[in-house]
């Protein structure tokens, strides 16, 4: 059957039909291309805000009230998760943070915690992460204590590069060793690794007190003090353990043993009378040579 030509009238009469549903279509199409552009430019702006807002600024209370407004997206802090934290305080951990479950999760700034947080006693480095949509993680790397440092009376944990961590709570860590006396915290980790050489020595020594910030007297517990060379402190440990182990010298009477001098061992006998001087640790170095 021959196909019937349509006339032009009925071709023309079509062709607005065919508009609309050509631009239903286009629309369709375009309302999630319009959702993605908005919302990054939302973001765009955002992220210049952050950026560039100088506190107390009209541009920083408009970035206070646009980063607050995301709450109302869901946006907000559900959780704080805190890893690697064995001495710092967590409720001064927690204030020092900035940021409490159910506040917006992008209107802090994360490298501002960073720094609120390290400047705490106990932590060494922090890393604080946004999770979205609401996790806040912050990660610690706690200073160690390594040694107690008593100077002028007071008493302090140090670690091992010297840097003072806290004052507070010091007897729970009376099991490390003490240090006494001005300069004593820069010269600690070399003289206790070498302690830690011979147990023996270390678990009977009371303290180790610094004199002239140059070098170390050991007063050791129910037994003579040992002064040692400057600089030479293992090499001194050493040839006391030999003397120790030969002679039983922490069994004599004497006050004090000198290694000071490579070449020549100098015993001082103890007095007399009495029963023997005080091991006690004491308060500060008396300057000797």
């Amino acid at each position: 059957m021959p196909r019937v030509a349509r006339s032009p009238r009925n071709s023309v009469n079509d062709r607005p039909a065919r508009l609309k549903l050509l631009l239903r279509r286009q629309k369709r199409l375009l309302r999630p291309a319009g959702w993605i552009v908005f919302v990054c430019l939302i973001a765009g702006l955002g992220v210049v805000a952050v950026h560039s807002a100088e506190p107390g600024g009209t541009l920083a209370r408009a970035r206070e009230r646009l980063l607050g407004m995301t709450g109302f997206t869901g946006l907000r802090v559900t959780d704080i998760r805190i890893e690697g934290r064995a001495n710092t305080p967590e409720a001064l951990l927690r204030a020092t943070l900035g940021v409490s479950v159910g506040d917006p999760i992008l209107a802090f700034s994360v490298s501002q915690a960073e720094r609120r947080i390290e400047s705490l006693s106990w932590v060494k480095h922090a890393t604080v992460e946004r999770r979205l949509p609401g996790t806040i993680v912050v990660q610690l790397q706690e200073r160690r204590p390594f040694a107690i440092w008593q100077n002028q009376g007071k008493f302090v944990l140090i670690d091992r590069t010297g840097q003072v961590v806290t004052n507070e709570n010091v007897a729970d860590f009376r099991q490390l060793p003490l240090v006494v006396g001005p300069g004593a915290p820069d010269g600690a980790a070399d003289l206790i690794d070498a302690l830690n050489n011979h147990p023996h020595i270390k678990e009977r020594m009371v303290a180790a007190v610094r004199v002239g910030e140059r070098r170390w007297n050991l007063q050791m517990r129910n037994g003579p003090d040992v002064l040692l060379p400057e600089g030479h402190e293992a090499v001194a440990l050493d040839r006391l353990a030999q003397l120790e182990d030969a002679h039983k010298l922490f069994e004599r009477p004497l006050q004090r043993i000198d290694l000071r001098l490579p070449n020549m061992l100098v015993l001082h006998a103890a007095p007399a009378t009495g029963s023997g001087p005080d091991k006690t640790p004491v308060a500060s170095a008396k300057k000797q040579t």
